[in-house]
């Protein structure tokens, strides 16, 4: 199966998150092997996708990714979609993540002004579940849950009452409700 760079780039999120059929995921490997444009895209993605997932990084609001991804999507003209379409879609997820950081940062300074992308959003989690949010956390996860921060000074209270008091839910944990939502 002949692949290019463009193939790789279009299917580098299911190729990182392992949703890729065997004979696509063969093909890509060898490409990777004599590509070094791609598989430093693939790298620089992986850490991306890495540093998201650490809770300790500043959480975005659920949703916040579907909203920034319809703005763009309305905002590119079919004609123009494809790989600059994707590139700039990248390139704009890495600019606000970086944007987000040094608000934060210097939010203790100034007041920050909230966009309609950074409303919080509903979550489709039961009110009455049972979960565990731990002391100066952001995130409320389910019990049995690996990324807990620091599961000694965990409180268990109910995901209604973990929302109310401010905590978004892990999105390794609670995916099941998070998806179906």
């Amino acid at each position: 199966m002949g692949i290019n760079c463009e193939n790789v780039w279009r299917e580098s999120s299911s190729y990182i998150e392992g949703e890729i059929e065997p004979g696509l995921r063969a093909a890509i490997d060898e490409h990777l092997q004599s590509c070094k444009r791609c598989a430093a895209v693939l790298d620089g993605l992986r850490n991306v996708v890495d540093l998201y997932g650490d809770e300790r990084m500043a959480e975005v609001p659920l949703g916040y990714g579907q909203r920034l991804h319809q703005t763009l999507e309305e905002r590119i003209t079919r004609s123009r979609r494809g790989f600059l379409g994707w590139g700039l879609a990248f390139a704009a997820s890495i600019l606000i993540a970086g944007s987000y950081e040094v608000a934060s940062s210097s939010s203790q300074h100034s007041p920050t002004r909230i966009s309609k992308h950074a409303q919080p959003a509903a979550y489709p989690i039961p009110p009455g579940l049972k979960v565990l949010v731990s002391y100066g956390g952001k995130l409320f996860h389910l019990p049995q849950c690996t990324f807990i921060q620091d599961r000694k000074t965990a409180i268990a209270m109910t995901a209604q009452q973990a929302i109310q008091r401010g905590y978004t839910p892990c999105t390794r944990c609670l995916k099941k409700y998070l998806q179906a939502g």
